[in-house]
């Protein structure tokens, strides 16, 4: 008798149906483990073009890398060591007897060398090097550090903790071009902890930028008696030292004028100087320099009245990079209808206020040179 056909056993359907799950479990792990070696391939091959074509994750704007580097690079280089100076010799710089004593320089002797401002020593922030950041301008801090040129620079040292509350929020250095007036800027920062306090730097660097261009005519001598000289007092309000490099002073009369563009020269931060008709016969005061105009016959002395003193215009102006024309920073003028007619020994003080205007200026029976 035929015997009916039987259905394979569960435990074989079983065994055929996980061989099956199994082959494609197989299948798809090995679909995922090719999937991630061509992405990792890919990366590898996407980061070698990167690096070759010198791009960066990112904006992928060269210039933004550069000034972010800047900045990076140049606080990195301000805070790294007690930096160096090299002093010019007599036809090129003096590298033998370079040194990293440059807070000890004067102004003129860094604004002749080349100086690159560090301000540690013994691993922490040296106050005398600070102090001495007044004898350094922007222009050649900004070489020294390795801006590209055309990069200006803003630097602040201030106090964000302390054990005393008074000295919380302290400026110990603030000075430079104002990032407003830049085109693209990038900043870097550091903290040090030392002597119960937490300092902070933040050092800015602009693309451009309109240069801190504040200085102060303070006292004018215009009838000087006996056979003293002429002189003009100057004062620097800024933190940094400012170059003369792009100043000038105007002299203008019924008659005529005279005007003196100043080429070299720096005047120190926080400080005043004298120019002047007879270097040798000047009273200075508390003056940082002297500088003699008699050789420029802007200024005289005795019996040489180069500043008429019965009436006339005095200007200090500025002319920034790239622009053509200069620009009055200060404006002193006398006798005709302002009311300022001296005697001879008689000068003329700034009181403060607007740089511009008469008003501003009175009539001094005991100048005070350099003070």
């Amino acid at each position: 008798m035929r015997q009916p056909l039987q259905s394979p056993s569960l435990p074989l359907l079983m065994r055929v149906e996980a061989s099956q799950s199994l082959k494609r479990d197989e299948t798809a792990l090995t679909a995922v483990i090719e999937f991630l070696s061509a992405f990792a391939l890919f990366l590898m091959i996407l980061t070698a073009f990167l690096s070759l074509a010198q791009l960066q994750m990112g904006s992928n704007d060269p210039n933004v890398d550069r000034i972010d580097r800047s900045a990076v690079q140049g606080l990195d280089r301000l805070t790294s060591d007690g930096g160096w100076f090299i002093p010019m010799g007599e036809t090129a710089l003096d590298y033998p007897n370079a040194t990293s004593e440059w807070h000890l320089a004067d102004a003129e002797s860094l604004e002749d060398g080349r100086v690159q401002t560090g301000l540690i020593n013994d691993g922490i922030l040296d106050h005398q090097r600070i102090r001495a950041l007044q004898n350094v301008s922007e222009e050649n801090m900004a070489a020294g550090l390795g801006l590209d040129d055309g990069y200006t620079l803003y630097l602040s040292i201030t106090v964000i903790e302390s054990t005393n509350l008074d000295r919380i929020g302290t400026e110990v250095f603030s000075g430079g071009t104002d990032r407003s007036t830049a085109s693209s800027s990038s900043t870097a920062n550091r903290q040090f902890s030392q002597e119960g306090e937490l300092l902070q730097i933040i050092l800015e660097v602009h693309k451009g930028g309109n240069k801190n261009n504040d200085l102060h005519v303070t006292e004018v001598m215009v009838r000087p008696s006996a056979s003293g000289p002429e002189w003009i007092e100057i004062y620097n309000p800024n933190d940094f030292a400012l170059s003369l490099r792009g100043w000038s002073l105007n002299h203008t009369t019924s008659s005529g004028g005279n005007n003196l563009l100043f080429k070299s020269g720096v005047i120190s931060g926080h400080s005043t100087v004298l120019m002047t008709g007879d270097s040798t016969t000047q009273a200075s005061g508390n003056a940082s320099q002297i500088i003699d105009l008699s050789q420029d016959s802007f200024l005289g002395v005795g019996s040489i009245n180069l500043l008429a003193d019965g009436g006339g215009v005095l200007s200090l102006r500025y002319t920034q990079i790239d622009e053509a024309m200069p620009y009055d920073v200060c404006r002193i003028e006398w006798g005709g209808d302002t009311g300022l007619f001296m005697v001879l020994g008689q000068s003329l003080e700034w009181d403060g206020n607007s740089t511009t205007s008469s008003s501003s200026w009175s009539i001094q029976s005991t100048p005070t040179p350099g003070n």
